[in-house]
């Protein structure tokens, strides 16, 4: 699954809020390039919560196990809460790095979080549900408040 194709299911979202920090934009360099998606329907980027999708591009200092500087890698986060990322990864050590493989996020695994990097085929047919529920669930988060 490119990029292109997740950016495209996910802005397909009602209420979708994605922050894409650009060149020139208030947010550091270091985010640059990179996507954070919130379910925000009145359009401003929340200050209390996480996004529950990111796409990252490149490594950050303390996020350098996926090797994502070299290019053509990116990694996309999914939060898909406790429960459901031990269903999907067991719970097993993978390394960061492998391709195509959901896996426990680096950094916030223990947080519900997986992360896949460059999603291909055999991760393709989860993506679009995984997406779908992390929304619906920041979704009745939000309208819950």
């Amino acid at each position: 699954m490119s990029m292109q194709q997740i950016l495209d299911e996910l802005r397909s979202y009602d209420g979708i809020l994605e922050l894409a920090p650009t060149e020139g934009s208030q947010f550091p360099e270091l985010a640059w390039g990179d996507h954070f998606f919130y379910y925000a329907p009145d359009g401003k980027v929340p200050t209390n919560r996480q996004p529950f999708a990111t796409i990252v591009t490149k490594d950050y200092p303390d996020d350098q196990q996926s090797r994502l500087d070299p290019e053509g890698r990116w990694r996309l986060n999914i939060h898909v809460g406790a429960r459901r990322r031990t269903d999907l990864t067991g719970g097993a050590a993978t390394d960061p790095a492998t391709e195509d493989v959901i896996i426990d996020h680096p950094g916030y695994g223990a947080m519900g979080w997986v992360a896949v990097v460059n999603p291909g085929a055999a991760s393709l047919a989860l993506m679009p549900a995984l997406l779908r529920a992390a929304y619906e669930d920041d979704r009745r988060r939000v309208e819950r408040r």
